[in-house]
């Protein structure tokens, strides 16, 4: 995923009510950015980092700059746009990139699916094989080498488990795919120590038949490609 027209840097002052950020730019013109992560963004809003944004042409924007990508101050590039994550794992099914999910058709966004009304990130279909159901996780909490998911305990997430594992049971095939977003990680494991739940039923999901598998991007100022697998650990169940 190239970015046209190329983004623009600035320093960053503070992140606040979830959806806004502060930001100087190198003329010293203060902006307010839209900031399209509703997360605890740990480790990715630090005061001084530079942050890359994009500029939208909807003249009737309140906010027409768009958080993007963190450059921390230790050289780390993060990709805080967590709408980024499904056009990414697109991107690499369509491409080939994912060997686990080549060899269908046919590719759909936002299908309704599951017992408690939920909505599949992707849905891959073929005429010779059950349908494939891929939820997408963007993955930017670092500690150390290793990515975690969640970076807060979500109610969500663990629904989206319990919908993947009754897919698998009526039949179908159900991926989770962790697509991880940031420079400094080199290893994912769920984030036992923030939503134990989560954690111990991603392990069930994963015991019952859901695969998982997460995805590394390169990140530049420039492009955001996913291209590399990495080693997943899960606790025991």
């Amino acid at each position: 995923m190239d970015f046209t027209p190329a983004l623009q840097h600035a320093t960053l002052i503070q992140r606040y009510k979830r959806f806004l950020a502060d930001v100087v730019t190198p003329e010293g013109e203060t902006l307010t950015l839209h900031c399209p992560n509703t997360g605890a963004m740990t480790g990715c809003a630090t005061p001084g980092d530079t942050v890359w944004y994009s500029t939208s042409e909807n003249t009737k924007r309140k906010y027409p700059h768009t958080w993007e990508i963190t450059q921390t101050q230790n050289g780390a590039f993060i990709c805080v746009n967590t709408q980024r994550a499904n056009q990414l794992a697109k991107e690499a099914i369509l491409s080939e990139t994912i060997p686990a999910l080549t060899g269908y058709s046919s590719l759909k966004s936002e299908v309704k699916y599951g017992a408690e009304g939920s909505r599949i990130d992707l849905m891959l279909q073929a005429d010779d094989r059950p349908r494939c159901y891929i939820e997408v996780k963007s993955v930017t909490l670092a500690e150390k080498e290793y990515g975690y998911f969640p970076d807060a305990v979500t109610l969500r997430g663990q629904k989206h488990l319990r919908e993947l594992m009754g897919v698998v049971a009526a039949g179908d095939r159900a991926v989770l795919l962790f697509t991880v977003l940031h420079s400094a990680i080199e290893y994912f494991a769920p984030a036992h120590h923030i939503d134990a739940q989560y954690a111990q039923l991603l392990a069930e999901a994963h015991k019952r038949g859901v695969e998982i598998l997460a995805y590394k991007a390169e990140l530049s100022a420039n492009n955001i490609t996913l291209r590399s697998p990495l080693p997943v650990t899960l606790p025991r169940v």
